[in-house]
């Protein structure tokens, strides 16, 4: 089946959290559900740090030393909201210019007293320029957002 790249690619869960616990672990365990093989370094990477506040990064660190800050923290409303931007280029390498980043929204909503409804949107994807598609298609794709927030859930039910 083919897909059709995309400007904005939503997808969402509901996770059984309260808002503040689904937060929390999405923002402070974030390491804890990223696939490691999604990596832009040249070692396996031992830590993912979300540094949760406004000007923050997401930081992957290697087994070797070396870091990777591939997403800057642009919002940061605890525990209902956070936006970072998309660093990774068509090529799969940091992008260094912010006008040619995406960028990814992510909301939290209660769906009664112990479940949360978790959004992501991952939009502006057309600003990555020529090859945006392929960014597009690989976050839409099961091995990109939707693994991230199977990989979310399962860690959240494993807590509880």
């Amino acid at each position: 089946m083919t897909q059709t790249a995309a400007v904005v690619v939503r997808r969402e869960i509901v996770v059984h959290a309260t808002v503040e616990q689904a937060f929390t672990v999405f923002t402070t365990r974030f390491g804890d559900f990223k696939p490691p093989e999604h990596n832009l370094l040249g070692a396996p990477i031992v830590e993912t740090v979300f540094e949760p506040r406004v000007g923050g990064a997401i930081i992957d660190r290697a087994a070797d030393g070396s870091e990777c800050r591939w997403a800057r923290v642009l919002v940061h409303e605890p525990p209902h909201r956070v936006v970072f931007s998309w660093d990774i280029s068509p090529q799969w390498q940091v992008e260094t210019d912010p006008e040619r980043t995406s960028e990814v929204e992510v909301r939290f909503v209660p769906e009664g007293s112990d479940a949360t409804r978790v959004t992501v949107e991952h939009r502006h994807l057309d600003r990555h320029g020529e090859g945006w598609p392929a960014v597009s298609n690989g976050v839409a794709d099961d091995a990109g957002w939707p693994l991230y927030l199977a990989r979310f859930a399962a860690l959240l039910a494993a807590d509880s």
